[in-house]
């Protein structure tokens, strides 16, 4: 059983948890996730570790209110108990000086983005952030965020916060105002697809974490395959990360539609497929 020491909603429909796991804590690296079951009822559900505190045995979740598990999730209060919590799983993200490093994030992809951006900044590198949602409402760590980069851009698609556009248009600023040696791209698919598709015409090497439907988290399950430059790997075992210019994004896109609603999905491609149009 793992205790529960803070969880509330910081966002529209976003919670921010903090919860005792000690072994996590100690061994967690960026980039890598859990698998928490809430009780003996509840199915096993994927977060990435957006912090940890090692000290204190404790790891920060941040979940979206999407399906009935996050829901219960976001019912829970300090105090309550979580089942169990399995990791550090995936591979964590290689962390060394590239030079100039860009990490964009979108939606929920700025929890997982964040201890990445720490880690590169603490390496040494010139750390670029673009963040990026739909409105002011549903923007998590900006703050963070700002206090880490050395330079740090803004965008909501209807101007409520920052300026009004994508994440794209922040890559295309720092694009052209000098070299970037890496980005790191996490947020919708259709988000780090266009990201993916814009950095590929310019040759900048890119990562992306995915966010595939994951059942176990070892790799037995299947369910999270992707296919990555021509083979089939599995984002449990073998990612989160990959080489974004290997992925096959238009499989990966398909594949969530089983899932969720075709509608949004479409919706999020067609913005940033517009954007991407004007660019290339």
């Amino acid at each position: 059983m793992h205790l529960i020491r803070y969880n509330e909603i910081v966002a529209e429909r976003v919670g921010m948890m903090i919860v005792e796991a000690p072994y996590v804590a100690e061994h967690r690296k960026a980039g890598q996730f859990i698998i928490l079951i809430i009780d003996e009822f509840g199915e096993r559900v994927p977060f990435t570790i957006a912090d940890a505190d090692s000290k204190e045995g404790t790891i920060t979740i941040y979940y979206q209110i999407v399906g009935k598990s996050t829901d219960k999730l976001s019912t829970l209060k300090a105090g309550d108990f979580i089942k169990d919590i399995a990791g550090p799983l995936g591979h964590a993200t290689e962390i060394k000086k590239y030079g100039t490093v860009l990490c964009i994030g979108g939606g929920i992809g700025m929890a997982p983005l964040y201890p990445i951006a720490e880690a590169m900044k603490s390496a040494g590198n010139r750390l670029l952030g673009v963040l990026g949602s739909r409105n002011s409402s549903l923007l998590i760590l900006e703050d963070p965020f700002k206090k880490i980069c050395d330079e740090f851009l803004l965008f909501t698609d209807d101007g409520s916060a920052g300026e009004k556009g994508f994440v794209t248009h922040g890559l295309e600023q720092f694009s052209s105002g000098g070299k970037i040696d890496l980005v790191v791209a996490i947020g919708p698919v259709p988000m780090m697809k266009a990201v993916s598709d814009m950095t590929k015409v310019t040759g900048i090497p890119t990562l992306v974490s995915l966010n595939s439907i994951m059942v176990d988290g070892t790799g037995m399950c299947g369910g999270c395959r992707v296919t990555v430059g021509g083979k089939t790997l599995f984002t449990c075992v073998d990612g989160p990360e990959f080489d974004a210019h290997e992925v096959d994004f238009d499989e990966l896109m398909m594949r969530h539609k089983t899932y969720r609603k075709e509608e949004a999905e479409s919706h999020e491609l067609h913005r940033h497929k517009c954007r991407l149009d004007g660019m290339i």
